[in-house]
């Protein structure tokens, strides 16, 4: 009769034995409260060890991250400023060279001024009137 009032309700009922009948919702509170009861005995850490183990593996890859950075900026800082160095004298030795060509173009620009300027006063003054070699004879 009890069976029949509960599935009039909407509420399924299982059998679990032929003289004992359990609904659902009973079967699954036993179940929730056996677990709460259960939870509840263990000790705090041992319940959120998962979530501490988390945390902390987080922490350790984050400070794993910043020392690995740290030791990346080091290593950049030592390579620039070896190689500073290196470029300071590169720039000192290709000053000199620079000295050294201006001052090889001037002397030759000085002894060879004269002849230029002499060579382009002939040019100017003295004409050879010729025709165009593309005109044609008529």
């Amino acid at each position: 009769m009890v069976m029949n009032s509960l599935q009039g309700l909407g509420v399924t009922v299982t059998p679990v034995t032929p003289h004992l009948t359990t609904t659902k919702w009973q079967h699954n509170n036993l179940k929730e409260s056996r677990l709460f009861l259960r939870q509840r005995k263990r000790p705090p850490k041992l319940y959120n060890k998962p979530v501490n183990k988390l945390k902390d593996a987080r922490s350790e890859a984050s400070k794993e991250i910043e020392a690995y950075k740290k030791a990346k900026e080091e290593e950049f800082k030592a390579f620039e400023a070896s190689h500073a160095g290196t470029t300071s004298s590169a720039q000192a030795s290709i000053d000199k060279e620079t000295d050294i060509k201006l001052q090889s173009i001037t002397e030759s620009f000085n002894s060879n001024k004269e002849q230029v300027v002499k060579k382009l006063l002939d040019r100017v003054v003295l004409v050879k009137p010729e025709l165009h070699r593309n005109l044609k004879k008529i």
